[in-house]
């Protein structure tokens, strides 16, 4: 099953329940919105998923246009009734052109920006949020920092990584991690378990890890200025084996 295939069918399907329980603890949510309001907007996502992150934003007033390359993610977001000042539109990131338009923030939360897996794509879409930022305009992206002893496996036999309730059902996740290390590409085959058939089922994605100096390069290499590393979501100081959270001007 390819990564597309996964996110339209079993992967959307558990996504707001899933990261409710596996994300929302990091305080991501409230970091991005407190970025849109201090910027006043508009504000444009790539990789908005179900809307976990943009949602809150637009709900707050703000202007804002969400961006995804899955279908089945975007039909979820416009289940929930979003309000009028939020468009959502369906394309990579890498592709992304709305002509004449600028955002005061773009932003690319929850390692988004790691499903992009080589160095082309990476600056292409760099260099999509360059033409959309408006002058002194900044982006806002998270990354995952590599932990060294793990990443050096090359796999990890199926595990249970999570367990969580969809509809009323407790639903477990087991993981299968395959990595590439000359390419620093990691595959995670996902198992969703549970007495309810139609909250089973497979999917798989693939992320690039990125080290902190090699993003610090490629964001530098696509024309971006003022580099703020924090190592967490209340922006305390970087360090190894945490979170990668970048702030950058266009």
């Amino acid at each position: 099953m390819s990564q597309s295939d996964g996110y339209e069918s079993i992967i959307a399907r558990h996504y707001d329940a899933l990261y409710t329980v596996m994300r929302n603890p990091s305080g991501d949510v409230a970091f991005y919105r407190e970025l849109a309001r201090a910027s006043g907007g508009p504000v444009l996502e790539l990789g908005c998923g179900t809307g976990r992150t943009l949602l809150p934003i637009a709900q707050a007033g703000i202007d804002c246009v969400g961006v995804d390359a899955s279908p089945a993610m975007l039909a979820i977001f416009r289940d929930k009734s979003p309000p009028a000042n939020l468009e959502l539109i369906e394309t990579r990131m890498e592709r992304l052109e709305l002509p004449d338009r600028r955002f005061r923030l773009v932003t690319s939360p929850f390692r988004a920006f790691s499903h992009l897996l080589d160095v082309e794509t990476q600056l292409a879409a760099l260099a999509a949020v360059r033409r959309h930022l408006e002058p002194g305009g900044t982006f806002a992206l998270d990354v995952f920092d590599p932990k060294l002893a793990r990443t050096a496996l090359v796999e990890e036999p199926e595990h249970l990584a999570v367990t969580f309730h969809d509809a009323g059902r407790e639903v477990r996740r087991w993981d299968t991690i395959e990595r590439d290390l000359s390419r620093q590409v990691m595959t995670i085959y996902f198992r969703f378990e549970s007495v309810a058939p139609e909250l089973c089922g497979v999917g798989e994605v693939q992320m690039r890890w990125f080290y902190r100096f090699e993003l610090e390069h490629l964001l530098a290499r696509a024309g971006f200025t003022e580099l703020k590393f924090f190592g967490g979501f209340d922006r305390r100081p970087w360090a190894a084996g945490g979170e990668t959270i970048v702030l950058a001007r266009g």
